[in-house]
């Protein structure tokens, strides 16, 4: 991957995500459940078999999407755990699409059968994730602590594709695979997805527990750079998520390269903002508590004692997060923290604080803090 200092040219005026109202709603994950049968080492939630008490009943889990398209249609992430292994997942789905919500899910791949794939495309799933942790199975088994892991995704993957839903590549980067990157995008080339999206690590749930796998703010910097380079080399939707800091290097290389950020030559990334949590994403564990992610664990309400759309409406946490001028420390007085903002799950992590600066970042804002 190339390297690049963190000190680059920036534009005196960087690139602003639209003015949209700042609760703008577009993506809500939802942990069906909790039960999945992996352990992965960085599984924020911990997730192992259950079963787990307290998760949303099917008629709570109608009422929970009908909240939701009363404040908008955003796309909903059915998660987990492992999604599958809801019973009504199926009859959940469906409901949410008849609703006119965009239903994606995000299985690990393994226990996708023929059958399976096609009652995904019959319920109006749009896309699947499948996350691939290594370019082979040595890697991507470690992670997932389960033999065969890798071997059934692949076999998942060739399932979803005789189905014809699109699907598309998640990568969580760590030390174990950061070398291994570029072989993954290539992988998921191969296997015919539609996008590949990396996360950087959160130590959240078992994630705290390989906290020490998590590379640096350097190696995350040249990281980002070497994914923005891929632009244009290869046919795959690239997005960066729990990275926020994407948004600033695509501003600060363009301006490098003497060209502006606009929809027509960055796509959605010129239109969107690095940290969402509580801002155009929340999340909803398997007991029906609303965080602004699934990493970052500040209770804003819960959906059995409020309407979602009170929650997110009028949620103090959610307030905060709307408002960049509650930023503090470096991030506070950040050229970029409209586009940027850190990740606020890290600040909280490492701070008790989720206003905090983001502590794995090396760039040192040009404005005062």
């Amino acid at each position: 991957m190339t390297d690049h200092a963190s000190q680059q040219p920036h534009p005196p005026h960087p690139s602003r995500p639209p003015s949209a109202a700042q609760d703008s709603l577009r993506l809500v994950a939802w942990e069906t459940t909790r039960n999945c049968n992996l352990s992965c080492v960085h599984c924020r939630a911990s997730a192992t078999q259950g079963p787990y008490s307290g998760e949303l009943d099917t008629p709570e889990a109608y009422r929970l999407l009908d909240q939701i398209a009363e404040v908008a249609k955003p796309i909903v992430i059915l998660t987990g755990g492992e999604p599958l292994l809801r019973p009504d997942i199926f009859e959940v789905a469906a409901y949410g699409d008849r609703l006119g919500l965009r239903m994606v899910m995000a299985p690990n791949g393994t226990l996708i059968t023929d059958e399976i794939a096609q009652k995904l495309a019959a319920v109006g799933i749009k896309r699947l994730s499948i996350s691939l942790d290594g370019a082979s199975a040595e890697t991507h088994d470690e992670f997932r602590k389960v033999p065969g892991a890798f071997a059934g995704a692949l076999r998942g993957v060739e399932r979803i594709k005789r189905a014809g839903i699109a699907f598309q590549v998640n990568t969580t980067v760590t030390q174990l695979n950061l070398a291994q990157i570029p072989k993954i995008q290539q992988l998921a080339v191969e296997l015919g997805a539609v996008a590949h999206h990396i996360f950087l690590l959160v130590p959240t749930g078992r994630g705290k527990y390989i906290v020490e796998q998590a590379i640096d703010a350097d190696a995350y910097e040249r990281t980002l750079n070497w994914f923005y380079e891929q632009r244009g080399k290869t046919p795959l939707e690239l997005k960066a998520t729990c990275a926020p800091h994407y948004y600033r290097i695509l501003r600060q290389r363009s301006a490098q390269e003497g060209r502006s950020v606009s929809f027509q030559t960055h796509g959605l990334d010129a239109v969107t903002r690095g940290c969402l949590g509580g801002i155009g994403f929340c999340f909803i564990s398997h007991t029906g508590d609303v965080q602004p992610c699934g990493f970052l664990g500040t209770i804003c309400g819960n959906v059995r004692q409020a309407s979602f759309a009170e929650i997110w409406k009028h949620s103090d946490i959610f307030t905060a997060l709307r408002d960049y001028g509650r930023l503090e420390g470096k991030c506070g007085g950040c050229e970029f923290k409209r586009v940027c903002g850190g990740c606020r799950a890290r600040a909280f992590e490492a701070t008790g604080n989720y206003l905090a600066e983001e502590p794995l970042c090396s760039y040192l804002p040009h404005s005062p803090c």
